[in-house]
């Protein structure tokens, strides 16, 4: 998780404007390029769980990560906007290969009760990597001048390359390849859900499942709601006079604040229940979006900050591990990538539906607005979450 969102992902943004200028790239190719490296996570975000189900997740994830970090060095030597954008491209197929089957690995090797924790322990790797990459990227750029965001690309992809051999070695599929059983299984199979174990190949199981359904709907309403506030957030502090500097040491600090929060919010489910904490979760992010909408003061965008920081991660723990529970453990990664097939269609719509507000009213804060009501539908939606079924 490091490695795929942390180093692969939103070290993009740091290493951006550099890049521009040793390209020679327009404001449009930039956005092409970011939406390339988009096109290719979505794409294996979606199959990715079945690749993982089909030839386990070790390998998927192994040569994933190594996929992004050849891609990330080519990018390095990118010479025009055309290479690069194939470059990124294929390092987002490798994102989100890796992403899918490490966030439903923990659904595998942890019983019920348990894993909304695990798998909240996993993301916060997306943390670590995205505080990480905002100290270690602006060292490399200051040491290389004009050619460091070269470097930027050689040494993230270095470490990836390393990633990709760690997870090879240590990874295992399941507990069963070691003769162990779930952690927390308690004597059971520690499936959680509907037993279909020996049907990998049977993904149909997964896409039948209304269960699934549900929560890949809910699920699009934070890629909706989350992605405005993201991609406006700097953007609408500079028009209420802040510095580009004070915009990005507060968004350091939600990157900070996000580290544990998937944790956080996996035990909030594991002890609550999947459905309350997620509603949960939404309120706290639509507090945190009506906050930078209603409360444009120094005070109110700190706190808004805070409340987004400490739920940041909240909704993709607990959906993937939702999912997860309503299927055997041979589909936990397929279910997985399913749902996440929605959160990437939130991601689509919700910049073009900001953007158009924006554009429309010349108001920012209504779109804070509209994120606000989409991320209290997906709280109403979690409550309306069925309990899964008993193991079998």
């Amino acid at each position: 998780m490091l490695g795929a969102h942390g180093f692969g992902r939103f070290a993009y943004s740091l290493i951006l404007p550099p890049m521009k200028e040793g390209l020679n790239l327009d404001y449009f190719q930039m956005g092409l390029i970011a939406t390339g490296n988009f096109i290719g996570y979505l794409t294996l975000a979606t199959v990715g769980g079945l690749l993982a189900s089909r030839y386990g997740s070790r390998v998927v994830i192994s040569l994933s990560a190594a996929l992004m970090g050849v891609t990330m060095i080519w990018t390095g030597f990118s010479t025009c906007f055309e290479h690069a954008f194939i470059a990124r491209l294929l390092t987002g197929l490798g994102n989100g290969g890796a992403y899918l089957p490490a966030m439903a690995l923990p659904s595998i090797w942890f019983a019920f009760k348990l894993r909304g924790r695990a798998t909240g322990l996993v993301s916060t790797g997306i943390g670590v990597g995205f505080t990480l990459s905002g100290v270690a990227v602006p060292l490399i750029l200051l040491s290389y001048g004009a050619e460091g965001w070269r470097y930027s690309w050689y040494y993230l992809g270095m470490v990836l390359l390393a990633i990709a051999v760690v997870d090879y070695v240590l990874l295992r599929n399941r507990p069963e390849d070691l003769g162990l059983k779930a952690v927390g299984a308690a004597g059971q199979n520690g499936s959680g859900g509907v037993d279909e174990a020996g049907s990998a190949l049977r993904w149909g199981l997964v896409y039948r499942n209304r269960a699934v359904w549900f929560v890949g709907l809910v699920y699009l309403m934070y890629g909706f709601s989350y992605i405005v506030y993201v991609t406006f957030f700097a953007a609408y502090l500079q028009t209420l006079g802040w510095a580009r500097e004070a915009a990005i040491s507060l968004w350091f600090i939600v990157g900070i604040l996000s580290i544990l929060s998937g944790f956080i919010w996996g035990w909030v489910s594991d002890v609550l229940g999947r459905k309350y904490g997620m509603a949960m979760a939404f309120t706290f992010l639509a507090l945190s979006y009506l906050l930078f909408a209603v409360a444009p003061t120094t005070l109110g965008l700190y706190c808004s900050a805070v409340l987004f920081g400490i739920s940041a991660w909240s909704i993709p723990t607990i959906s993937v591990v939702a999912a997860s529970d309503y299927v055997g453990a041979e589909l936990r990664s397929a279910a997985a990538g399913f749902v996440t097939f929605f959160f990437g269609v939130g991601q689509v719509i919700g910049p073009a539906v900001g953007g158009y507000i924006i554009e429309a009213t010349q108001v920012f804060s209504y779109s804070f607005l509209i994120a606000t009501i989409g991320s209290l539908v997906g709280a109403g939606g979690a409550l309306a979450l069925r309990k899964p079924k008993a193991p079998a």
